[in-house]
């Protein structure tokens, strides 16, 4: 097993940089990657053919720890791609991920697409608001699609602003969303800066952090100032459900809190099945949590250009 987070600081951040921040080092991982899913590589030797053809055995945290941190990455990805992890048991994931390096799970998602072109997902999102967190969460419906990047999101009844709507479209309006508080002032839409009234009403970020690519970007962000500090990065593992949803939680406490990193302590839910996360909690200095984010469901999904028209007779602008 690789043992770069027990070496000195120095030299393990000297090559956790390398191996994870330089750009050119990412891409010869990621051709790495790429060319080991698409065909059998005849020079590898014995034990990588072996682990690269073969599914996750029932100990799988055994077989895991001869590999190298390259061999640890490709396993882990044809884990989740055949779904060998949806079966393994909490103490059989628990014990994996305690064994993978810490550079593997980082990897992994920084080669992976970390969302779909196009698809629609239910958010549950807990946010604390001027030292305030909600009786209940606010319960979303989104459908997002990039190039360029539009979205429409709407508020469900069940959930804290009901009755909210939002649209933004980067190639009509790239600072500006439209939209509409719920009940009474519902038949009020506007336009409104991304971190206008409006945004800020209902949370702390801009309608253009919703969806799996604002988590993977701030986790490699956050990953790369690990790197800067000379920080551990050997995260707790555990597996949990939260709403229904089973992850590999990872939780990283870092170094010096906000605002160099974005939580003192975050917990992140990996998917099973995609290099992605589907929950994130993240505590403050103080040690309140300030954020909880469940992404309930994803859908991978075609929109028509009604879908980010706010004339859709579906809509209630």
């Amino acid at each position: 097993m690789n043992t770069l987070f027990s070496q000195p600081t120095a030299l393990r951040s000297k090559r956790l940089a390398r191996r994870l921040v330089a750009p050119l080092a990412c891409a010869a991982l990621a051709l790495a990657g790429v060319t080991a899913f698409a065909q059998d590589d005849a020079s590898a030797d014995a034990s990588a053919q072996q682990s690269n053809a073969a599914a996750p055995s029932g100990n799988a945290a055994a077989e895991v720890s001869k590999l190298s941190v390259d061999q640890q990455v490709r396993w882990l990805q044809r884990a989740q791609k055949s779904g060998s992890l949806v079966k393994m048991d909490d103490a059989q994931l628990t014990a994996l991920f305690q064994t993978l390096d810490p550079l593997v799970v980082p990897t992994v998602i920084k080669l992976s697409p970390s969302g779909y072109p196009s698809y629609e997902f239910m958010l549950s999102r807990w946010e604390r608001l001027n030292g305030k967190w909600p009786g209940k969460p606010a319960h979303m419906l989104v459908k997002l699609e990039h190039d360029p990047l539009r979205i429409y999101a709407k508020w469900l009844p069940d959930g804290e602003h009901s009755g909210e709507e939002v649209i933004y479209d980067a190639s009509k309006k790239p600072d500006e969303m439209y939209g509409h508080l719920g009940g009474l002032l519902g038949v009020m839409p506007m336009w409104t800066a991304l971190d206008g009234t409006l945004a800020r009403s209902q949370s702390n970020h801009k309608i253009t952090d919703l969806g799996t690519e604002f988590i993977v970007s701030q986790f490699m962000t956050d990953a790369k100032k690990y790197v800067e500090v000379g920080a551990p990065y050997k995260p707790e593992v555990e597996v949990k459900t939260i709403n229904g949803v089973r992850v590999v939680a990872l939780t990283y406490v870092s170094p010096s809190g906000k605002p160099q990193f974005y939580a003192k302590k975050q917990t992140l839910g990996l998917d099973l099945r995609h290099p992605y996360f589907r929950t994130v909690e993240a505590y403050g200095d103080d040690g309140q949590m300030f954020e909880k984010i469940v992404i309930d469901s994803i859908t991978p999904k075609s929109f028509d250009a009604d879908a980010f028209d706010p004339k859709n007779p579906e809509y209630k602008f």
